[in-house]
């Protein structure tokens, strides 16, 4: 009984094999490697970016030098990114730039290496319904110094103009951060933490929008602290930078110890 048991089972299984669905036909087989570039590209124009990405893969594996299969890894990276998939835009820019350091079009693997961090950052903050200045910066960096290798290796670059914004972007996203994590710690009367957030945010971010807040922070502080020479240097410096600040108008207080409920009241 055993040995009828397993021969049909062996026989189920080879007729499973004979009588199955049979394996995808490849349609490109015969295709020479402009065929298979221009069905890839009409595939793009379509927007079926999954059909040109398999179209690229197949020309880059079946021909693999030459101008094709090289223009055919920068369309992959640009495929992804329509497909608005930044982990992959991003592997297939990596990619890129390893097999093709000194290509005419690089600038443009690293450009849109820095453009995927830049919208990975961006969809995690619509799935999260999260403030990005609220969340850990590591994304921001990354993006920041993507770009910045766009601006620094490649200034002549036709992408270097729009790097720059973004970089300008995420540089101000950057400090309200540190200026976040900085408030934190004042409303926690965690006043020396809170002083060297804000003390790093001048020094990291000195072209920042958030300075003049940083500044407010640190003399408050240094109120707080009772480390009155420090505090007047910052306000010097806020003065100097910031005439028109509300923490120098007639509402500021006369009472030096209710700075730091002054500044609560204008930033919170």
């Amino acid at each position: 009984m055993k040995h009828s048991v397993a021969l049909f089972a062996l026989l189920w299984l080879t007729g499973c094999a004979i009588f199955g669905d049979p394996a995808p036909l490849d349609v490109t087989k015969g295709w020479n490697v402009q065929r298979i570039y221009s069905e890839a590209q009409a595939a793009m124009s379509a927007s079926d970016y999954e059909k040109a990405i398999s179209y690229f893969r197949i020309l880059e594996s079946r021909y693999p030098h030459g101008r094709f299969a090289t223009q055919s890894q920068l369309e992959v990276i640009y495929a992804y990114h329509k497909k608005n998939e930044p982990p992959a835009t991003i592997a297939a820019a990596d990619r890129f730039i390893k097999l093709h350091p000194n290509h005419p079009n690089v600038d443009y693997a690293y450009y849109m290496r820095g453009l995927a961090t830049f919208n990975e950052r961006g969809v995690v903050e619509r799935l999260t319904k999260q403030s990005i200045s609220d969340r850990d910066p590591k994304s921001l960096r990354d993006s920041f110094f993507a770009l910045k290798e766009v601006v620094t290796r490649y200034p002549e670059s036709r992408y270097a103009k729009d790097a720059t914004l973004r970089m300008a972007y995420l540089v101000n996203t950057l400090a309200a951060h540190e200026l976040h994590v900085a408030r934190y710690y004042m409303k926690r009367k965690a006043y020396v933490a809170a002083l060297n957030r804000a003390k790093y945010t001048l020094e990291t971010y000195p072209n920042s929008n958030s300075t003049e807040e940083a500044l407010t922070i640190m003399i408050s502080a240094y109120d707080l602290l009772g480390i009155q020479d420090l505090k007047e240097d910052a306000l010097r410096v806020l003065k100097t930078n910031y005439p028109d600040s509300r923490m120098l108008t007639n509402a500021a207080p006369t009472d030096q110890r209710v700075w730091w409920k002054f500044w609560e009241s204008i930033y919170n």
